[in-house]
């Protein structure tokens, strides 16, 4: 399955061009089906490459102990990993080196797009797992998290709590894929009141606290009284906690940075996935060509509410959270862009090749850098 919509969370920094230089591996054997032979758990390496530090208590962090999960399960294996990985022609070495140490698994965290794939399609004896990649191939799956179910329910906690009904939004980048975070988290937002305004500014990177420190009381000047984000530190949530406001984070549980403004986070826990693929990779039944994609309760979810969230509050929003686990969907149209465009006609459902990656803004959504 190949999105065409979506653009990794960190796919805009990739160099193409530097992949282009990088000399293919030898190839080894695969099974013709995609199937690979069965390893020995005590006799197997897997690998993994993070885009971050593995102490960033945010998106790197969560891998991190997703790789904890597995080295739990199979202590005698050898693990490879490897932090701070460029998007460059030296990220693309790290990829060949795990090839070199023969790996038998490896799992890159974020999409790396053909700074990986020329390694990937070299070591067809690898099997490789890439998150918020958007393609596959016979040795490689493609994962990532349902993370607007989440974010929706952060909206309508926002929605329920805003007293100027403006709304900030602190992003990285401008991509379909962050974009369906502002979206989500606006729809939920105006699915308790309609009036809502959602401010969003962009400031180029993951991982900047000045610069998210700069957006958030920027957004804090324009009257926003709740923030939101997806950024991998605590610097708005920080922001907020200084202006007595509230803030919701992605990622981790990281309200000690802001207890008395922190209302929830999108969660992340890769945990069962990782162990479940390395399971099958023991058992030779793994196999490529497939998006995953996490479920809301099964990888991803909204956190414990904070501290001072209503408990009439938590409770409006945790019914509609029990519905959408049962499989209702509150992405349902009429739907207008914020440019008065009709995307969306009534009675009819945003599809998750969309929702993976949301290519325009709603309405009453503004977005600035």
């Amino acid at each position: 399955m190949k999105p065409s919509l979506f653009f990794s969370r960190r796919q805009i920094l990739k160099s193409s061009a530097a992949a282009a230089s990088v000399a293919a591996l030898a190839p080894h054997f695969a099974l013709a089906d995609g199937h690979m032979g069965p390893l020995d758990p005590d006799n197997m390496t897997i690998a993994f490459g993070h885009v971050g530090p593995k102490t960033d208590e945010g998106w790197t962090y969560t891998h991190h102990l997703g790789r904890q999960a597995v080295e739990k399960k199979y202590p005698n294996a050898k693990y490879l990993e490897v932090e701070s990985i460029p998007f460059s022609a030296k990220g693309s070495r790290t990829f060949r080196q795990f090839a070199a140490q023969k790996a038998d698994m490896a799992f890159i965290t974020s999409d790396y797009g053909d700074l990986s794939n020329e390694i990937i399609n070299a070591n067809p004896n690898i099997a490789f797992h890439e998150c918020a990649a958007n393609d596959t191939g016979p040795n490689k799956r493609a994962y990532y998290v349902k993370h607007w179910d989440p974010s929706f329910l952060i909206g309508m906690a926002a929605g329920l709590l805003t007293k100027s009904n403006k709304l900030g939004y602190v992003g990285s980048y401008p991509t379909p894929a962050v974009q369906s975070s502002i979206n989500s988290f606006h729809l939920g937002a105006r699915s308790v009141k309609p009036a809502i305004e959602t401010k969003a500014v962009y400031i180029n990177s993951w991982f900047d606290p000045q610069g998210a420190s700069q957006a958030g009381r920027a957004l804090v000047g324009a009257d926003c009284d709740f923030l939101f984000g997806i950024m991998d530190e605590a610097a708005y949530l920080q922001v907020a906690e200084e202006a007595g406001i509230w803030a919701a984070m992605w990622n981790t549980d990281i309200r000690k940075y802001g207890p008395k403004s922190y209302v929830s986070s999108v969660m992340l826990n890769w945990d069962d996935y990782y162990v479940s693929n390395v399971d099958k990779r023991v058992a030779g039944t793994w196999t490529g060509g497939e998006l995953d994609l996490l479920s809301m309760g099964a990888g991803v979810d909204r956190d414990a509410w904070g501290q001072n969230v209503p408990a009439e509050i938590a409770a409006q929003v945790d019914e509609v959270r029990k519905k959408m686990l049962g499989g209702w969907t509150p992405f349902k149209g009429p739907m207008t862009d914020n440019e008065g465009n009709q995307k969306l006609a009534k009675g009819e459902t945003l599809g998750e090749d969309v929702l993976y990656g949301w290519p325009w803004l709603l309405e009453g959504v503004t977005a600035s850098s």
